[in-house]
Protein backbone atom coordinates (compact mmCIF):
# COMPACT_ATOMS: atom_id res chain seq x y z
CA UNK A 1 0.00 0.00 0.00
CA UNK A 2 1.02 3.44 -0.95
CA UNK A 3 2.13 6.06 1.80
CA UNK A 4 -0.24 7.88 0.60
CA UNK A 5 -3.21 5.20 1.02
CA UNK A 6 -2.03 4.63 4.41
CA UNK A 7 -2.38 8.86 5.99
CA UNK A 8 -5.90 8.52 3.75
CA UNK A 9 -8.36 9.42 5.99
CA UNK A 10 -11.56 9.49 3.02
CA UNK A 11 -14.95 7.92 4.19
CA UNK A 12 -13.47 7.90 7.77
CA UNK A 13 -15.21 9.47 10.91
CA UNK A 14 -13.64 11.30 14.01
CA UNK A 15 -15.26 12.14 17.36
CA UNK A 16 -13.13 15.40 19.14
CA UNK A 17 -13.84 16.59 22.57
CA UNK A 18 -12.56 19.74 23.28
CA UNK A 19 -12.88 20.33 19.75
CA UNK A 20 -14.07 23.89 19.55
CA UNK A 21 -10.91 25.99 20.14
CA UNK A 22 -7.07 25.42 20.66
CA UNK A 23 -5.41 21.79 20.29
CA UNK A 24 -8.77 20.25 19.76
CA UNK A 25 -9.88 22.20 16.84
CA UNK A 26 -5.79 21.85 15.63
CA UNK A 27 -7.08 18.13 15.49
CA UNK A 28 -9.96 18.66 13.99
CA UNK A 29 -8.17 20.82 10.79
CA UNK A 30 -5.44 17.84 10.63
CA UNK A 31 -7.93 15.36 10.35
CA UNK A 32 -10.59 16.72 8.02
CA UNK A 33 -7.31 18.07 5.94
CA UNK A 34 -6.91 14.21 5.77
CA UNK A 35 -10.47 13.39 4.60
CA UNK A 36 -12.25 12.42 7.52
CA UNK A 37 -15.65 13.53 8.77
CA UNK A 38 -15.42 15.37 12.35
CA UNK A 39 -17.81 15.59 15.08
CA UNK A 40 -16.57 18.06 17.75
CA UNK A 41 -18.18 18.30 21.53
CA UNK A 42 -17.90 21.14 23.81
CA UNK A 43 -19.70 23.11 26.56
CA UNK A 44 -20.07 25.86 24.67
CA UNK A 45 -22.59 26.18 21.73
CA UNK A 46 -21.09 29.60 20.48
CA UNK A 47 -17.95 28.05 20.23
CA UNK A 48 -19.03 25.00 18.73
CA UNK A 49 -20.48 26.88 16.20
CA UNK A 50 -17.47 29.62 15.63
CA UNK A 51 -15.86 26.05 15.22
CA UNK A 52 -17.77 24.61 12.54
CA UNK A 53 -18.04 27.59 10.38
CA UNK A 54 -14.41 27.40 10.67
CA UNK A 55 -14.05 23.98 9.24
CA UNK A 56 -16.71 24.74 6.71
CA UNK A 57 -14.69 26.90 5.20
CA UNK A 58 -11.62 24.36 4.97
CA UNK A 59 -14.87 22.18 3.13
CA UNK A 60 -14.43 19.69 6.52
CA UNK A 61 -17.82 17.97 7.03
CA UNK A 62 -18.19 18.59 10.65
CA UNK A 63 -21.18 17.54 13.13
CA UNK A 64 -21.16 19.64 16.72
CA UNK A 65 -22.50 18.41 20.17
CA UNK A 66 -23.07 20.04 22.69
CA UNK A 67 -22.22 18.27 26.12
CA UNK A 68 -20.61 18.52 29.21
CA UNK A 69 -18.64 15.50 30.07
CA UNK A 70 -18.42 16.36 33.87
CA UNK A 71 -21.85 14.65 33.95
CA UNK A 72 -21.25 11.00 33.50
CA UNK A 73 -24.69 10.28 32.00
CA UNK A 74 -24.17 12.97 28.97
CA UNK A 75 -21.69 10.45 27.86
CA UNK A 76 -23.34 8.02 25.90
CA UNK A 77 -26.30 9.70 24.86
CA UNK A 78 -23.57 12.02 23.46
CA UNK A 79 -22.13 8.78 21.07
CA UNK A 80 -25.35 7.78 20.16
CA UNK A 81 -25.56 11.24 18.75
CA UNK A 82 -23.00 10.90 16.57
CA UNK A 83 -22.94 7.28 16.00
CA UNK A 84 -26.89 8.84 14.54
CA UNK A 85 -25.42 11.12 12.38
CA UNK A 86 -22.18 9.54 11.06
CA UNK A 87 -23.21 5.87 11.42
CA UNK A 88 -19.46 4.86 13.00
CA UNK A 89 -16.60 6.27 15.09
CA UNK A 90 -13.64 5.49 13.54
CA UNK A 91 -11.26 7.79 15.81
CA UNK A 92 -11.87 9.24 18.99
CA UNK A 93 -9.66 11.90 20.17
CA UNK A 94 -10.17 12.41 23.96
CA UNK A 95 -8.92 16.14 24.44
CA UNK A 96 -11.07 17.81 27.11
CA UNK A 97 -9.28 18.95 30.25
CA UNK A 98 -9.50 21.06 32.94
CA UNK A 99 -6.35 22.38 35.21
CA UNK A 100 -6.08 23.97 38.76
CA UNK A 101 -3.63 25.84 40.38
CA UNK A 102 -3.29 25.15 44.27
CA UNK A 103 -0.40 24.04 46.41
CA UNK A 104 -1.58 20.11 47.62
CA UNK A 105 -1.90 21.59 51.21
CA UNK A 106 -4.39 24.08 49.90
CA UNK A 107 -6.02 22.10 46.90
CA UNK A 108 -9.66 22.31 47.22
CA UNK A 109 -11.29 19.13 47.59
CA UNK A 110 -14.33 20.11 45.04
CA UNK A 111 -11.20 21.41 42.39
CA UNK A 112 -9.51 17.93 42.45
CA UNK A 113 -12.96 16.29 42.07
CA UNK A 114 -13.20 18.50 38.67
CA UNK A 115 -9.86 17.96 37.73
CA UNK A 116 -9.72 13.87 38.25
CA UNK A 117 -13.61 13.57 36.29
CA UNK A 118 -12.61 15.85 33.35
CA UNK A 119 -9.35 15.10 32.46
CA UNK A 120 -9.10 10.82 33.61
CA UNK A 121 -12.86 9.70 34.33
CA UNK A 122 -14.70 11.15 31.02
CA UNK A 123 -11.59 9.59 29.18
CA UNK A 124 -12.38 6.00 30.68
CA UNK A 125 -16.18 6.28 29.81
CA UNK A 126 -16.39 7.69 26.82
CA UNK A 127 -13.56 5.20 25.94
CA UNK A 128 -15.65 2.64 27.20
CA UNK A 129 -18.76 3.36 25.40
CA UNK A 130 -17.01 4.10 21.91
CA UNK A 131 -15.76 0.99 22.34
CA UNK A 132 -18.84 -1.35 23.01
CA UNK A 133 -20.96 0.41 20.64
CA UNK A 134 -18.76 0.72 17.84
CA UNK A 135 -15.13 -0.15 17.92
CA UNK A 136 -15.68 -3.64 19.29
CA UNK A 137 -17.87 -5.05 17.48
CA UNK A 138 -16.44 -3.62 14.37
CA UNK A 139 -12.76 -4.87 14.91
CA UNK A 140 -11.66 -1.35 14.21
CA UNK A 141 -10.65 1.76 16.07
CA UNK A 142 -8.20 4.53 17.08
CA UNK A 143 -8.34 6.15 20.34
CA UNK A 144 -6.03 9.16 20.79
CA UNK A 145 -5.44 10.19 24.19
CA UNK A 146 -4.45 14.32 25.42
CA UNK A 147 -1.86 13.32 27.86
CA UNK A 148 0.83 16.22 28.86
CA UNK A 149 4.50 16.36 29.60
CA UNK A 150 2.84 17.18 33.14
CA UNK A 151 1.70 13.28 33.18
CA UNK A 152 5.85 12.50 32.88
CA UNK A 153 7.46 14.97 35.38
CA UNK A 154 6.82 15.89 38.69
CA UNK A 155 6.07 20.04 39.37
CA UNK A 156 8.53 22.04 37.98
CA UNK A 157 10.41 24.68 39.74
CA UNK A 158 8.92 28.16 39.02
CA UNK A 159 5.31 26.59 37.61
CA UNK A 160 2.51 26.94 39.04
CA UNK A 161 1.35 23.69 42.16
CA UNK A 162 -0.94 21.73 39.81
CA UNK A 163 -1.06 18.53 41.26
CA UNK A 164 -4.32 17.29 40.46
CA UNK A 165 -3.79 18.18 36.80
CA UNK A 166 -0.49 16.25 37.01
CA UNK A 167 -2.02 12.93 38.68
CA UNK A 168 -4.81 12.83 36.01
CA UNK A 169 -2.26 13.10 33.42
CA UNK A 170 -0.01 10.40 34.80
CA UNK A 171 -3.30 8.27 35.13
CA UNK A 172 -3.96 9.28 31.36
CA UNK A 173 -0.23 7.86 30.30
CA UNK A 174 -1.22 4.40 32.40
CA UNK A 175 -4.89 4.49 31.37
CA UNK A 176 -3.53 4.80 27.46
CA UNK A 177 -0.85 1.91 27.86
CA UNK A 178 -3.42 -0.59 29.59
CA UNK A 179 -6.00 -0.14 27.00
CA UNK A 180 -4.16 0.02 24.55
CA UNK A 181 -2.64 -3.99 25.60
CA UNK A 182 -6.20 -5.05 26.51
CA UNK A 183 -7.69 -4.06 23.20
CA UNK A 184 -5.64 -4.96 20.86
CA UNK A 185 -6.97 -8.12 20.09
CA UNK A 186 -9.88 -5.87 19.28
CA UNK A 187 -7.56 -4.77 16.36
CA UNK A 188 -8.19 -1.31 18.43
CA UNK A 189 -5.12 1.04 18.73
CA UNK A 190 -4.70 3.43 21.70
CA UNK A 191 -2.01 5.91 21.80
CA UNK A 192 -1.35 9.36 23.94
CA UNK A 193 0.30 12.75 22.86
CA UNK A 194 1.70 14.45 25.15
CA UNK A 195 2.13 17.99 24.45
CA UNK A 196 4.52 20.64 26.05
CA UNK A 197 3.31 24.08 26.67
CA UNK A 198 0.86 25.42 23.83
CA UNK A 199 -0.56 28.95 23.91
CA UNK A 200 -4.70 28.74 25.12
CA UNK A 201 -7.04 30.11 27.42
CA UNK A 202 -5.90 26.71 30.07
CA UNK A 203 -1.97 27.80 29.79
CA UNK A 204 -2.02 31.34 29.89
CA UNK A 205 -1.62 31.93 33.72
CA UNK A 206 1.21 29.29 33.42
CA UNK A 207 3.23 31.01 30.72
CA UNK A 208 2.85 34.56 32.21
CA UNK A 209 4.37 33.43 35.17
CA UNK A 210 6.78 30.78 33.89
CA UNK A 211 7.72 31.77 30.56
CA UNK A 212 11.48 32.24 31.29
CA UNK A 213 11.80 29.27 32.78
CA UNK A 214 9.65 27.27 30.10
CA UNK A 215 12.02 28.61 27.31
CA UNK A 216 15.37 28.24 29.17
CA UNK A 217 14.31 24.49 29.66
CA UNK A 218 12.75 23.57 26.13
CA UNK A 219 15.75 23.38 23.61
CA UNK A 220 14.32 24.80 20.39
CA UNK A 221 12.88 27.88 22.45
CA UNK A 222 9.61 28.42 21.60
CA UNK A 223 6.68 27.31 22.32
CA UNK A 224 4.04 24.48 20.68
CA UNK A 225 2.20 26.66 17.59
CA UNK A 226 -0.79 25.74 15.50
CA UNK A 227 0.59 23.29 13.22
CA UNK A 228 2.71 20.81 15.94
CA UNK A 229 0.35 18.82 16.59
CA UNK A 230 -1.34 18.40 13.25
CA UNK A 231 1.53 15.71 11.71
CA UNK A 232 1.55 13.29 14.93
CA UNK A 233 -2.80 13.17 15.02
CA UNK A 234 -3.08 12.42 11.40
CA UNK A 235 -0.34 9.60 12.12
CA UNK A 236 -2.07 7.85 15.37
CA UNK A 237 -5.35 8.61 13.05
CA UNK A 238 -4.21 6.65 10.21
CA UNK A 239 -3.60 2.88 9.24
CA UNK A 240 0.37 4.24 9.09
CA UNK A 241 0.24 3.61 12.62
CA UNK A 242 -1.35 0.43 12.56
CA UNK A 243 0.98 -1.46 14.28
CA UNK A 244 1.71 1.06 17.62
CA UNK A 245 -0.60 0.98 20.17
CA UNK A 246 -0.07 2.00 23.87
CA UNK A 247 2.44 4.52 23.06
CA UNK A 248 2.99 8.05 24.82
CA UNK A 249 4.42 10.71 22.36
CA UNK A 250 5.84 13.63 23.68
CA UNK A 251 5.49 16.95 21.35
CA UNK A 252 6.99 19.59 24.03
CA UNK A 253 10.54 21.17 21.95
CA UNK A 254 12.77 18.74 23.98
CA UNK A 255 11.46 19.79 26.92
CA UNK A 256 11.11 16.21 28.95
CA UNK A 257 14.68 14.85 26.88
CA UNK A 258 16.88 17.07 29.06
Amino acid sequence: MSVKKLFDLSGKTALITGGSRGLGLQMAEALGEMGAKVAITARKEPELEEAAAHLSKMDIETLTVVNDLQVAGSVEPMVLSVLKSFGKIDILINNAGAAWGAPAEEHPLDAWYKVINLNLTAIFLLSQTVGKLDMIPRKYGKIINIASIAGLVGTEPGFMPTIAYNASKGGVVNFTRSLGVEWAVHNITVNAIAPGVFPSKMSKGMIEHAEQYIMKQTPMKRLGGEEDLKGLTALLASDASAYMTGQIIAVDGGYTSI
